[in-house]
């Protein structure tokens, strides 16, 4: 039998399928990740075949291959603790314009920006921050040290030629104050690197001098809110919506991402290789979840931004965005029944504390999630807390501190002392705040508090929803209690440890014969490698020992002092190193050494 079909039926049967395939072409997110400072050129790991970080070539290469990838209708940046350079970003802006020139939008996302994040986000289409994260734009502020003086005091002089007035190398060792040379080439080099990071906002984010300037005064520190307020960022976006979102914006049928930044060099090991089983141990754990199961969030240490550090020295910090990920992964895994949140902190960075906070909220509204704290949570570990339904503590667990402590550190008499003499130059209205040799002024201490006090309104009204019929007035201001008395003050609910929480929440949900898994999983051996060395310790064959290690250091601590007094002298000098990058912390500000 022969079957006939006419030409408009085929040529609308070929129009379906055609229609069909444009809508599958183009129709995926592309995804490029920038972590840490990109290399000019591949380190040495990577002629042994292991995993290299991308080069700045890498990613302006992915970026650019964007254009034409046929499958990516849209571009989405994210910035992992990035550590980009003016001219580092002049170069990934000037990709990025390309890709916008091929008609495709860019977006760009970071869980907090810095100036020159800032700069890069202003190249794209869409700027998006985390909600709840920071934003820091305070204009620029460098600082010279002229050490003729100190080496006078220490009976040295330095001896050095210098051809050409404006060259100012010498200067440093040669002089007590720079030239009038010198002062005039950096001043006219600090007018141009400033003009250039002033020009990049302004054309980017459609921006005026007035603007830009209003922008700065109140973004020097600021929270998500106030940023997209300012006109610096178009919007903030939790995490785990972030592609949705993108593919949305974008018309994509789907979400469906593509990574752009796959690691290179990578080369397979066979099993006779010496180096296999070390390849195996070096690589990330993951959890295995079989059954119900009951899992166990650990927010242990001092909390800070970005990834936990862990090394052989027992000292820990839990990073936000280490916990944000465990979470996803629990929320993924739906034999995962209920979450206790097992918290032993004294508290860190307000803007990494709020972040958990919301990724807790987010786990409250799809499992149930208690808390179980350990020695202590105090301040941010308290805000924290403050997410969960029910609270376990120990008797002589110490909970509270519901307040906020920042500041910085002035150099002036310590340069004094030393006979280092600075000289200070700021552009951007809220540049000379981080001036480090001089204290605040009235204005400025007025302006810092004012933060402050936002930081800890906040702070209240997340412990006054958490924890129903609390008085404030009575248990925030810095107040810290142990067990029965928190429980009394309805900062907690139950006397008990961690094994109690296990147990009630196994007979409260009917899982009697539930497992148990613990998230984050441990780190891999790279991981606290990696901690311990600051990153120099990237494979086997790429292995360089700094004068001191963390393990070192600590091991002298604790001889010293005391393993007890060590982790408490521990923790409080992890905080006082925060405030090199946040001046407003949620740390529980003493040293308590109970014996």
């Amino acid at each position: 039998m022969r079957t006939v079909v006419s030409r408009r039926v085929l040529g609308s049967a070929l129009g379906l399928l055609l229609v069909s395939g444009a809508a599958l072409a183009g129709d995926r997110i592309g995804s490029i990740e920038i972590k840490g400072k990109p290399h000019n050129q591949p380190p040495a790991a990577a002629l042994f075949g292991g995993k290299h970080a991308a080069t700045l070539r890498d990613y302006v290469e992915a970026i650019d291959a964007s254009a034409t990838n046929q499958d990516v209708g849209t571009v989405l940046v994210r910035l992992k603790d990035a550590q980009l350079s003016m001219s580092q970003t002049e170069e990934l802006g000037a990709a990025i314009k390309r890709v916008r020139a091929s008609g495709k939008k860019v977006s760009v996302f970071s869980e907090g920006y810095d100036a020159t994040d800032l700069m890069l986000a202003a190249y794209a289409d869409n700027a998006v921050i985390q909600s709840g994260g920071g934003v820091s734009l305070p204009g620029m502020h460098m600082e010279e040290m002229f050490l003729a003086d100190t080496l006078a005091w220490a009976g040295l002089k330095a001896d050095m030629v210098q051809v050409g007035d404006y060259k100012g190398a010498n200067e440093q060792m040669t002089r007590s104050a720079p030239s009038k040379a010198w002062d005039e080439n950096i001043n006219q080099l600090l007018d141009s690197l400033y003009a250039n990071q002033r020009a990049a906002l302004k054309s980017g984010r459609n921006m005026d001098d007035s603007k830009l300037d209003e922008a700065m005064k109140a973004s020097w520190m600021a929270d998500a809110d106030a940023a997209v307020k300012t006109g610096l960022l178009d919007s903030q976006i939790d995490l785990p919506l972030l592609h949705d979102t993108i593919a949305k914006q974008a018309g994509l049928s789907a979400t469906r991402v593509t990574n752009l930044t796959k690691s290179k060099g990578e080369i397979d090991l066979e099993t006779a290789n010496p180096f296999t089983l070390f390849s195996q141990i070096m690589k990330p754990q993951k959890q295995s979840i079989t059954g119900e199961t009951i899992a166990i969030l650990h927010i242990d240490g001092a909390i800070v931004d970005g990834d936990s550090k862990a090394g052989f020295s027992g000292d820990r910090s839990v990073g936000s965005r280490t916990v944000r990920n465990a979470i996803e992964d629990i929320l993924d895994e739906d034999l995962i029944k209920g979450v206790i949140v097992r918290v032993n902190s004294p508290g860190g960075s307000a803007i990494a504390s709020e972040i958990m906070w919301q990724g807790l909220k987010r786990l409250a509204a799809k499992k149930p999630v208690w808390v179980s704290v350990g020695d202590m949570a105090a301040s941010g570990g308290y805000y924290v807390l403050s997410a969960g339904s029910r609270v376990y503590v120990n008797p002589s667990s110490i909970v509270g501190s519901i307040g906020v402590v920042g500041g910085k550190i002035s150099m002036g008499g310590l340069y004094e002392k030393l006979k280092v003499n600075t000289v200070s130059r700021s552009r951007g209205p809220m540049a000379s705040m981080f001036d480090s040799s001089r204290a605040w002024n009235d204005d400025e201490l007025k302006t810092v508090k004012d933060k402050m006090t936002e930081t800890f309104d906040l702070f209240k009204k997340r412990v006054a929803e958490g924890r129903h019929g609390i008085d404030l007035s009575k248990t925030a201001g810095g107040w810290l209690f142990a067990g029965q008395k928190a429980i009394d003050l309805k900062m907690a609910d139950r006397l008990g440890g961690l094994h109690d929480a296990i147990q009630d929440m196994k007979k409260e949900l009917n899982l009697e014969s539930a497992a148990v898994a613990e998230f984050p999983p441990a780190p891999s051996l790279s991981e606290i490698l990696d901690d311990m060395f600051g990153g120099q310790a990237s494979g086997p064959l790429n292995f360089v020992a700094p004068l001191a290690t963390e393990a070192q250091i600590a091991s002298a601590g604790r001889m010293l002092f005391g393993d007890a007094t060590w982790r408490q002298l521990a923790q409080s000098a992890n905080g006082l190193l925060q405030l090199r990058k946040e001046p407003v912390l949620l740390m529980h500000p003493g040293v308590l050494v109970i014996r």
